[in-house]
């Protein structure tokens, strides 16, 4: 039971993951958008990470503004700042601007000198989806910054590379002095965060670079080398420099914190000379808008106003330093083991799980571990694996398994507390709902020890009252009767019209049975005192009941058939412990223990042996105890000496020495009006005139059951 219980746990999480698999293999775009926000989050939790220090940004900023007038500047101006970064000794200055119309003709040409002089400077473009007419001599300038060095599969018919119809250029006085060229396009993702930078544009069929993979390639002076595959961008490279693009030539930003954590100054401060000589020394520059009113900011996963200049300079360190966001197959693949494995481990620990609280308490752990997992793999290596999935997979795994726990296992845990609440104790019933499997059809030989009671003269009380009454006195007795069973960790087999028939050690294990169920008797008797009290008063017969116990091994457990069947016990331990009940009438007792019983109760309780019996069924004789009671108002020191007593003159008894035992019997009848003293006086007379045989070994045999 315990095994089918986990196999049915690990089925419910193995699908929970082939349910979560499949919806991931369909790229539902809200789920994908959920997965991104979440993912966006690690950003804001993580601290900000140095960036490179060779990239800086200078910026038309609030500052410049405020010193220099409203953008747009005059050309002349701009040519003082391109001035100022040849003056600073700037390796390559990359601008997140574009000149595409004309100005005054003195100004372009005072810019288009600066840029010249500069020698270093590459212009942006960028690629639109509005129309917009080429001047072919602009067009012929940029041309030559497409990618030169591309290496194409054999039978790739098409490049999966983002592509816009046309495209906006410099103008070529401007133009003509420019180092190099690229394009500064940032096309956010659907819900609105850049996440990813164009690396590569498509555009007339021929593949073109962005700002940032220009101003590398000037860096590093070596020039760019794409392969490409079927699918797509195999690899992208930089001389040695390695960037991991995905299919379409797209690079996932992993950004430092929000703008301005790249170093950025003020365009000003370059045009008056007023930083230190080395702040600008060999540096990649990125020149563009931060001030608010010029609208080039971005939403990204750190803000929702980012410079977008920055997000140009954060790729480019992001090269330097090799610090990428890694998302490839291996990784893919740790995230989809991560989305089976997960469910499966947190339903083994829910089929454990005794309480839906526990396991509420065991998917937040489970889940927690992966959340934390993932953020420090993000944290420390910038490893991208998904949240959203290997979470929900957990999530589905969790309200399934709890769905099926509420609606079978606990349905049928309530059914079985019900079943046996009325005949175990409430300790034990919590044991049955650990062990359900304890109760399926069959049984197993186990030491137990039996007790049954029986109301003495039931059927001449039943003749003299009407059904209903004494329907009402079978409930007012037997109620009672049973709380004490259930109090002291019995299981009550089942009622036989007036009698109890109860089991202690079964179904479940239960230490010192024998005491228990001896416990058990004297409590009993102690209860028929308060209901015959209540029978009186309400005019009904006062009752009196005997009592039987035997230790031993019996067959326990579900007996019948599958449709119907009662737990119980069966054997000749059963047998002698409903012997022994009976017995008590023709002793005047009440509790009568068998030696196997008694041998463990000694010490703990008083009994007396009274007899060596041979009962009905039985070849070999039991001796058998009394457990004495004070319900004949003796106190406890008295019933030990009348113990004492009877256990001596029982030994001359059986030595044969009749005279002296009747003499002993007759006394200790009249003295603590004791009924098996006059039971042994009358043996003694009846000896006396008929003497036993000389094999007598003092064994009585009872015709009685």
């Amino acid at each position: 039971m315990k095994y089918s219980k986990l196999l049915t746990f690990a089925a419910i999480g193995f699908l929970a993951a082939i349910v979560t698999f499949f919806i991931y293999r369909q790229k539902i775009d809200f789920l994908d958008a959920v997965d991104l926000k979440l993912k966006d989050a690690r950003f804001k939790l993580r601290k900000n990470v140095q960036p490179d220090s060779r990239v800086v940004i200078v910026a038309i900023d609030s500052k410049s503004i405020n010193e220099l007038g409203r953008w747009p500047w005059k050309r002349s101006v701009i040519a003082e700042l391109m001035n100022g970064l040849k003056w600073y000794g700037v390796k390559v200055a990359a601008l997140d601007i574009v000149f595409s119309e004309p100005s005054a003709a003195s100004e372009d040409v005072i810019l288009s000198k600066a840029i010249s002089k500069n020698g270093n400077i590459i212009l942006g473009y960028f690629f639109r989806d509005e129309e917009e007419a080429v001047n072919p001599a602009a067009f012929s300038q940029m041309e030559s910054s497409k990618v030169k060095l591309i290496k194409i599969a054999e039978g790739v018919a098409s490049v999966p590379v983002a592509q816009r119809p046309f495209i906006e250029t410099n103008i070529p006085v401007i133009g003509r002095g420019a180092l190099d060229f690229g394009f500064f396009n940032t096309d956010p993702d659907p819900d609105g965060p850049v996440r990813r930078s164009n690396l590569l544009m498509l555009y007339n069929g021929d593949i073109y670079p962005s700002l940032a993979l220009k101003a590398l390639r000037h860096y590093t002076g070596n020039e760019i080398i794409l392969e490409i595959e079927s699918f797509g961008v195999s690899s992208l490279r930089i001389g040695q420099m390695s960037i991991p693009s995905d299919e379409s030539g797209r690079l996932t930003v992993n950004y430092y914190g929000r703008g301005g954590t790249i170093p950025t100054l003020s365009a000003v401060d370059v045009i008056k000379k007023r930083l230190k000589k080395e702040e600008l020394k060999d540096n990649i520059v990125f020149v563009g808008a931060t001030e608010i009113g010029i609208y080039d900011m971005r939403a990204t996963p750190v803000g929702s106003v980012f410079p977008g200049v920055e997000i140009h300079a954060t790729v480019a360190s992001n090269a330097l330093q090799d610090r990428f966001i890694l998302r490839d197959g291996r990784i893919i693949a740790v995230e989809i083991l991560c989305m089976i494995l997960l469910p499966i481990v947190l339903t083994l620990i829910l089929s454990l799980a005794r309480t839906s609280f526990i396991g509420m308490i065991a998917f937040i752990f489970t889940a927690g571990s992966y959340a934390v997992l993932n953020y420090s793999l993000f944290n420390v290596y910038s490893i991208d694996m998904s949240l959203l999935y290997p979470l929900s997979s957990t999530a589905i795994a969790f309200v399934s398994s709890e769905a099926y726990r509420n609606l079978v296992v606990e349905r049928k845990n309530r059914y079985l507390k019900k079943a046996f609440s009325s005949y175990v104790s409430p300790d034990l019933v919590a044991e049955i709902m650990k062990n359900p499997d304890r109760l399926a059809l069959g049984g197993e030989k186990k030491e137990i020890t039996i007790l049954f009671s029986d109301i003495r003269g039931f059927t001449g009380i039943s003749e003299k009252l009407a059904p209903d009454m004494l329907v009402l006195l079978l409930n007012e007795y037997l109620g009672p009767m049973t709380k004490v069973v259930l109090k002291n960790n019995g299981t009550l087999d089942k009622y036989i019209g007036d009698a109890i028939m109860a089991i202690y050690n079964a179904p479940l294990d239960v230490t010192d049975h024998s005491e228990k169920a001896c416990r058990t008797a004297l409590e009993m008797m102690e209860e028929l005192k308060v209901v015959d009290d209540r029978f009186k008063a309400k005019g009904m017969p006062s009752i009196d009941i005997g009592i039987g116990i035997n230790t031993g091994y019996a067959v326990v457990g579900n007996m019948g058939a599958d449709m119907r069947f009662d737990y119980t016990a069966i054997g000749d331990t059963v047998n002698l412990a409903s012997r022994l009940e009976g017995q008590n009438k023709y002793y005047g007792t009440h509790i009568i223990l068998s030696e196997f019983t008694a041998e463990r109760v000694k010490g703990k309780f008083l009994v007396r042996e009274i007899d060596l019996l041979r009962v009905v069924g039985k070849e070999k004789p039991v001796a058998v105890f009394e457990l004495m009671t004070d319900q004949s108002g003796s106190t406890r020191n008295e019933n030990a000496v009348l113990a004492e007593k009877f256990s001596a003159v029982l030994s001359s008894y059986r030595a044969g020495n009749f005279q002296n035992a009747l003499d002993t019997f007759t006394k200790l009848a009249e003295e603590y009006n004791d009924p098996a003293s006059r039971i042994y006086a009358e043996r003694c007379r009846e000896y006396l005139q008929s003497p036993p045989p000389p094999e007598w070994d003092g064994v009585y045999i009872s015709r009685k059951k």
